[in-house]
């Protein structure tokens, strides 16, 4: 779904960027996400505040010890 409809930034890249440690909107917008009209912050608020949906990434595969 396109969040951003400015930058065209869907709620994938949004998640990615809150797991990769994106914590409040001017975070987001260093990022090139809603730095443009505002139509988007009070929804991107509410991301930042709920919990992830689930993993954004893969977990890292810790080698087995040998």
């Amino acid at each position: 779904m396109i969040i951003c409809l400015c930058r065209g930034v869907s709620d994938r890249i949004v998640h990615q960027a809150i797991g990769d440690g994106a914590r409040s909107l001017p975070d987001l917008q260093r990022c090139g996400i809603a730095d443009q009209c505002g139509g988007c912050h009070d929804f991107l608020r509410k991301l930042l505040a709920s919990p992830p949906p689930g993993p954004v990434h893969a977990p890292a595969v810790v080698p087995s010890p040998a």
